[in-house]
């Protein structure tokens, strides 16, 4: 899904983009009110889906087939900006999936997001064989392995930098051809083409840190899911907290960077959304949002 943040009678949009792989049951996005401040796009399997939430109705772009780690979870965010930026209005592009809660109020999200002017893409070195082990030496002469980098693909980004991705075809070309799962490096293009990218075309737009939390301290292929039994007033309240981000090299070193999150120079909270929340968390979550208040 993609949030959009959009400028319209002086006001900015907020877009939002999903790329979802089941159907969209519930908003836990506190939206009522904000009308007019954003807008959603859903990514969704090729079949129809059928939401259950009117907040999705008529959001569906024109989708197809998305497999994990091939370029087609690429092409999959490029075409829900496509889609986002025919309005001149929307100003800011936050990509979220089906999993993922927020973790303050909308007010709280806009103005964290408008009121600075960089994007905030996920970017760190790794030497690491699930870092620079990934890079061909096909990407010569445009890429070469000092530029590559790792990070999550959950980004939120400004309409220059969505621009900037769409016209881009010169690295993407190159991670179409030589970043793929399973071919020796089992390269996965959505942690590495914009990483990459925006280190080589504009390193000082970015935060180097995703606003979506992820757990991945069980070390496994795929973060960590919140079941019911791991959702609390707690644990939303602990990702609020955080005002740190950390990188860990995927070598034998293990080495941590941890930087804080500067917004606007001042450090902050690094996280505005968190995921992975099965479907059925919902009503524990709906039941803490009832009482949560963020600061």
């Amino acid at each position: 899904m993609l949030l959009t943040i959009s400028a319209c009678l002086h006001e900015v949009m907020l877009s939002i983009v999903y790329i979802i792989h089941v159907n969209l049951k519930q908003n836990n996005f506190d939206t009522q009110g904000h009308e007019g401040r954003y807008s959603i796009y859903v990514h969704a399997s090729r079949q129809k889906p059928v939401h259950t939430s009117s907040l999705f109705v008529g959001r569906d772009i024109h989708s197809d087939a998305v497999v994990w780690g091939k370029i087609s979870m690429i092409d999959a965010e490029k075409r829900l900006l496509a889609n986002a930026l025919e309005d001149a209005d929307n100003q800011f592009f936050v990509l979220l999936s089906d999993s993922c809660v927020p973790l303050h109020s909308f007010d709280y999200v806009f103005n964290y997001l408008m009121g600075t002017n960089i994007s905030f893409i996920d970017c760190f070195q790794d030497p690491g064989p699930h870092g620079n082990g990934r890079y061909s030496l096909e990407m010569l002469p445009e890429i070469e392995e000092r530029d590559f980098r790792k990070g999550a693909q959950w980004f939120a980004i400004t309409r220059r930098h969505a621009l900037l991705i769409l016209a881009d075809n010169l690295y993407y070309k190159k991670f179409k051809l030589y970043c793929k799962p399973a071919d020796g490096r089992n390269c996965i293009a959505d942690e590495h083409y914009l990483p990459t990218l925006f280190n080589m075309v504009d390193p000082g737009g970015i935060a180097n840190w995703s606003v979506t939390h992820v757990d991945w301290s069980e070390g496994k292929w795929h973060p960590k899911s919140y079941a019911v039994a791991d959702v609390s007033y707690d644990l939303l309240k602990n990702i609020t907290a955080v005002d740190e981000t950390i990188h860990v090299t995927s070598d034998d070193r293990k080495l941590v960077t941890q930087k804080p999150c500067l917004w606007n120079g001042s450090k902050s909270p690094c996280y505005l959304f968190a995921r992975k929340f099965y479907p059925e968390t919902l009503d524990s979550l709906l039941k803490i949002f009832t009482s949560y208040t963020s600061v």
